[in-house]
């Protein structure tokens, strides 16, 4: 049975969830429902009262950060970066950011730039994982 608390994030791979913002409140209950690793892709500046690197590490969760501020920030570089740490990620992951549209923003790009798929697929795949409001920034990328 599936926690009520990952009933609000996406489930776009196995072992994979995606979404929006966490609190301190929702790190026991992540751990609990068996998340081992999470990914925020939020600059700090977002929630400068929450220390989530050592909120999450202090729950028993390992954690990276990939601050992703806005459209300027989807490079390639980045998508590498993002690929990185799913890969290296140890176990279930939550990959989050505010509202999950970044999350989507970089899994389309990454499916398109290091996976091969066509745009269309790509922004399939993104909204998937949360791709919303930054589809216009995506298909502009994947034009070039």
């Amino acid at each position: 049975m599936q926690s009520p608390l990952l009933e609000r994030f996406t489930t776009p791979a196995e072992g994979i969830h995606a979404g929006g913002r966490i609190t301190a409140d929702d790190l026991p209950a992540l751990r609990a429902a068996g998340i081992r690793h999470v990914i925020d892709l939020t600059p700090d500046s977002e929630t400068p009262g929450f220390d989530e690197a050592g909120a999450v590490r202090a729950a028993g969760m390992g954690y990276d950060n990939l601050p992703i501020a806005g459209p300027d920030d989807l490079d390639r570089e980045a998508v590498v970066a993002f690929d990185q740490l799913l890969r290296a990620a140890d176990g279930p992951t939550l990959v989050h950011c505010a509202s999950g549209n970044r999350v989507g923003a970089l899994a389309a790009l990454r499916a398109a730039w290091l996976q091969g798929a066509d745009a269309d697929a790509a922004v399939e795949e993104g909204r998937r994982w949360g791709l919303r409001g930054l589809e216009d920034a995506v298909r502009e990328r994947l034009a070039r």
